[in-house]
């Protein structure tokens, strides 16, 4: 017997926003805005469209220089590829011992540059300690020892932590000093601007920076990174690189084109600072849970902390969704561009909730 019931056709309700990743979110209003302008019809492939070229442009605008610029899909291959442009199999890359290339790429970086080794160094606050790093340098400089080649630095750090614009000078002083090329993940790039301040320019290449990877999936597109080349002599054949990797896309314009979306109008900055600031407010709120404690210093768009055991259980048996294996150990709270102040709101009472249960007496 068939029913007389209806379907519902209302629309299922939106998922909850949650604070695992910036990689949860879905794709700003302005990106999308850009990717439908660009899907118009027929245009050239593997770059050669109008689309490309703009995104290049204002690129090369908002760092006052006239860069190598090359998108890519992904952060994994923009650091990794980044990294083997500059090195030979028999070099090295330093960087801090909690960094993406380190701990997140799955090995890529050495993949790619067919060996070259990873040299780790520690520092406060996931950044480099560059008395380490010179240390790491000139212990040895036997044929036996592989070759320091870059220094790598990620802003924002893995920490949520952002060096400053002088500890970055700092960083390529050093790097010259060493005869380093410097390289900086900049998957969060916008958020450490917008965190300081500081200009594109000041922060990279007028600070030292040769190569920057600069992040966009991570600040609303949906896919896509960027990497800059301040010095074009280090992009030489690098675009056999991007298509030996699997990296040229076919349909190039549609990878270009969001970043058309966010760069005019300085919509990047906004995104980014909009989550910075929510990651402000969720940590001024997790202070006040009873016993959680703050890990590192809030300075981008992601929260530290050291969770009781029953709030981190319970937050997660009501539905919460966040990470506690990276950066060694504590449980990370990532705010995205869409984060709400409503959402750290009410992650912040549940935490509350769950604090006091778990402080009030059992009655027998």
């Amino acid at each position: 017997m068939s029913s007389s019931r209806k379907p519902d056709s209302r629309p299922a309700p939106a998922p909850r926003r949650q604070f695992a990743s910036d990689n949860w979110s879905g794709i700003c209003p302005e990106a999308w805005k850009a990717l439908a302008d660009a899907n118009c019809g027929h245009a050239p492939a593997y770059g050669e469209d109008a689309w490309t070229a703009r995104a290049s442009s204002l690129l090369r605008e908002v760092f006052e220089h006239d860069a190598e610029i090359f998108f890519v899909f992904n952060g994994t291959a923009a650091n990794s590829l980044a990294l083997a442009s500059l090195c030979r199999s028999y070099h090295s890359v330093i960087c801090h011992e909690r960094s993406h290339a380190e701990t997140d790429e799955c090995g890529a970086p050495e993949f790619y540059s067919s060996g070259t080794k990873i040299l780790l160094v520690p520092g406060n606050d996931g950044k480099v300690d560059l008395e380490a790093v010179r240390h790491t340098v000139k212990k040895r400089t036997d044929i036996h020892y592989p070759k320091p080649r870059v220094l790598s630095v990620s802003q924002a750090t893995e920490l949520g932590t952002v060096y400053t614009r002088g500890e970055v000078t700092a960083a390529g002083a050093v790097a010259r000093e060493l005869g380093l090329r410097l390289h900086m993940d900049g998957a969060r790039f916008a958020n450490a601007l917008a965190s300081t301040g500081v200009s594109p320019a000041e922060m990279s290449w007028k600070a030292g920076v040769d190569v920057l990877c600069l992040g966009g999936t991570k600040n609303g597109m949906p896919v896509g990174e960027a990497i800059i080349f301040f010095d074009k002599e280090l992009a030489r054949e690098f675009d056999y690189r991007c298509k030996q990797a699997g990296q040229l896309a076919s349909k190039m314009r549609f990878i270009a084109a969001p970043w058309i979306g966010l760069l005019e109008g300085d919509a990047w900055l906004r995104h980014a600072g909009e989550a910075n600031a929510r990651a402000a407010e969720l940590e001024d709120g997790l202070r006040k849970v009873p016993g959680v404690r703050i890990l590192y210093p809030r300075q981008a768009n992601s929260v530290f902390s050291e969770l009781p055991s029953k709030v981190g259980k319970g937050l997660r048996a009501r539905g919460w969704r966040f990470y506690e294996f990276i950066a060694g150990g504590g449980a990370r709270f990532m705010c995205s561009w869409d984060t709400t102040s409503d959402d750290v709101a009410t992650l912040v009472r549940d935490a509350q909730d769950l604090a006091a249960e778990a402080c009030t007496p059992k009655r027998f």
